[in-house]
């Protein structure tokens, strides 16, 4: 099939700055890794450091597992993820470390009980420092940001990095070193599981669940064209997330000072559960966004002669797409089976572009050039993998889509004219009719 000569455009001058700055990022990162470890080493002991890490990073799998399984529709690169976790485990940390040990000593000197730095320092520099690695992906890296489901996720890694490393000072340091020096390593073992079983299964969402309230205004600020919006979704994740936290720090402070240890039961009831389960809905629902959004926004390509009915339909959702893919393995083999994820993919990532052109996001000229190029390259891309294994299944009669309706050819040799119906069948592709001719990006 021959394919619209792709215009073009002006070059993108910010990709070179923009590898500069992650640069600089990384080796920002690593060099707060190293001096973490350090801090760490010399506070609890290299031992205790040690026997931390190999019991806060158990958890560790889990939680990236969940947050990648979030993220199935459009997968973000593994850099960037990376980046992500790594600066909520060494830069957050760090910084959360300093701030909270000047704070105590400033509170100490003023005759204030040290608790209260969890509940009015800790939660503000946690929660902006877990936020700023995640942030600073979006300014650089905006069409790497989606929505509101790459906000949770970015921002749920870099939380899961900043709870392991906080976890590795609980378990080592509070658990099994306070138990060593006080009663030998029998106790400190013991205490090391009891920490353990409160940091982990009881509360090992809790980072993640606050920071995810400002991934939700991250991800609504990347989705729209409103520059207070932009501001203001963020700040108010930022602020909700601040309270959660806050909230959580004040409940065991209450019960250590009045006494009362069902105040510890009544708060994880009436704010943790109701809050864990309400988020785990809205990513659920958000999830299935995506895949909702390829059928509203790409059917101008169906129109253009670029997409059939069928593979729109076969986008809809995760089973849909698992069909596909197993549809595609039987009729190619598995170099089908890999082009049908990358059409999938690629597919996805078209929607998210024209979603994105809709909503106004690409004002400038120089980013409505980007997207005009992106589109074309998406565009040539879904073309290439649907080669691997379209018009292979000899189940199927020979069909051409034309941007109206089928042609397909009947058994007594004769091509008739058959229109497309209501409900598309999935996930077979058809051959595609020649696309119309190309006179400019089809959100002109």
């Amino acid at each position: 099939m021959t394919q619209p000569m792709i215009p073009a455009v002006p070059e993108d001058r910010g990709g070179r700055w923009r590898v500069l700055v992650l640069v600089g990022v990384i080796g920002f990162i690593a060099l707060c890794a190293i001096t973490m470890s350090i801090v760490l080493g010399w506070n609890i002991g290299v031992q205790a450091t040690v026997i931390g890490l190999a019991a806060a990073i158990l958890p560790v799998p889990v939680l990236v597992a969940c947050f990648l399984w979030l993220d199935r529709y459009e997968p973000e690169p593994a850099k960037l993820l990376a980046v992500a976790f790594t600066w909520g485990a060494f830069v957050a940390t760090l910084a959360a470390y300093g701030v909270n040990t000047l704070a105590a000593n400033v509170f100490a000197d003023h005759g204030l009980p040290e608790s209260l730095v969890a509940v009015l320092v800790a939660p503000f520099i946690e929660e902006t420092m877990k936020a700023l690695g995640p942030a600073l992906i979006l300014v650089l890296y905006r069409r790497e940001f989606s929505g509101i489901t790459d906000g949770i996720v970015y921002c749920g890694l870099s939380a899961v990095g900043f709870a392991m490393v906080e976890n590795i000072l609980y378990l080592g340091g509070h658990g099994y070193a306070a138990g060593r020096e006080e009663y030998g390593p029998a106790v400190g073992a013991q205490m090391l599981i009891l920490t353990f079983i409160v940091r982990i299964f009881l509360t090992g969402f809790a980072h993640p669940l606050f920071t995810a309230m400002t991934g939700i205004g991250l991800g609504i600020a990347a989705r729209t064209a409103d520059r207070w919006v932009r501001i203001c979704a963020p700040l108010a994740g930022l602020l909700v997330a601040m309270m959660l936290h806050g909230t959580w720090n004040l409940v065991p402070t209450l019960a250590a000072s009045t006494g009362e240890g069902l105040i510890l039961l009544y708060g994880y009831i009436a704010l943790m559960v109701p809050v864990f389960f309400g988020v785990l809905g809205l990513t659920i629902w958000l999830r299935g966004w995506e895949g909702r959004l390829t059928e509203r926004a790409l059917p101008i390509y169906v129109q253009a002669g670029w997409l059939s009915p069928p593979e729109v339909a076969s986008l809809g959702s995760l089973a849909r797409r698992h069909s596909a893919r197993q549809w595609a393995r039987r009729v190619a083999g598995p170099q089908g089976l890999k082009a049908m994820r990358g059409f999938q993919f690629a597919a996805t990532r078209l929607a998210l572009l024209r979603d994105g052109l809709q909503r106004g996001l690409d004002s400038r000229p120089v980013d409505r050039a980007r997207a005009e190029r992106d589109e074309q390259r998406l565009l040539a891309e879904i073309s290439m993998y649907r080669q691997a294994f379209v018009g292979r299944d000899p189940q199927v009669p020979p069909a051409v889509w034309d941007g109206v309706g089928y042609r397909v050819m009947f058994p007594d040799g004769v091509q008739r004219a058959l229109p497309a119906p209501e409900e598309p069948v999935v996930p077979i592709p058809v051959v595609l009719a020649p696309p119309v001719p190309y006179y400019g990006p089809y959100y002109r």
